[in-house]
């Protein structure tokens, strides 16, 4: 195992497993495949950040870690399948006797989106929403380039009829951007160049309803 020596936190492990898998925190118990684990390092980096913990079932229970290289997964997943490169801080946890458990802290990126090379040329970046790891909404990705990313002016717009009118629509509303175009009749490409730079001037935001992203106002 990478040199990380464990510390005493059976309790402190505990109180972690009770809150279960959020926004901010995932199960992991096998650790094989580098790709998936990028996901979720990409799901936290695009959100708040997060941990997994290494050595913990989907059902909460301690199992501890099964092999000593589960580290170096989560570490080829973060430098080499994630675009750019991650940093995971670890720290190991002795939970009984043999039962180590790693907690593995991925920050939230300075510069998103974080994307992850899915092979064959294909790369997506992910957003993590409740316990789940969702594909982000293009758009979304496209205001975070325009955001986050060194150089990045931001082009306000002055408060003309059109951009008036998505603000208005979506006041107290959510919607997708195809709703969205066809509620105030107008074409989807200019809707989305809108909504990208309203979303990268954080006035408009998307938010996941269960089954894809829709776009609400911001208060």
């Amino acid at each position: 195992m990478k040199d990380v020596k464990a510390v005493r936190g059976r309790y402190y492990i505990q109180r972690l497993v009770e809150q279960g898998e959020h926004v901010n925190q995932d199960f992991k118990y096998l650790i094989n495949d580098a790709r998936k684990i990028a996901r979720s390092v990409s799901a936290f980096a695009n959100n708040s950040g997060g941990r997994l913990l290494i050595g913990v079932k989907d059902n909460g229970v301690i199992a501890g870690v099964r092999n000593e290289e589960d580290i170096y997964v989560v570490e080829q997943a973060a430098s080499m399948y994630c675009h750019p490169a991650c940093h995971v801080d670890f720290k190991a946890y002795n939970v009984d006797y043999g039962v180590i458990v790693i907690c593995a802290e991925i920050q939230r990126a300075t510069h998103r989106p974080v994307m992850v090379d899915e092979g064959g040329g294909v790369t997506k970046a992910y957003y993590r929403v409740k316990d789940e790891n969702i594909t982000a909404h293009p758009l979304m990705v496209e205001a975070w380039r325009l955001r986050d990313n060194p150089g990045y002016e931001p082009l306000y717009y002055s408060a003309d009829d059109f951009v008036t009118s998505i603000l208005d629509t979506l006041t107290d509303r959510a919607m997708s951007i195809e709703q969205l175009a066809r509620e105030i009749h107008a074409s989807m490409r200019s809707v989305e160049d809108a909504v990208t730079r309203l979303a990268a001037m954080d006035m408009i935001d998307f938010i996941f309803d269960g089954d894809r992203f829709v776009l609400t106002r911001q208060v």
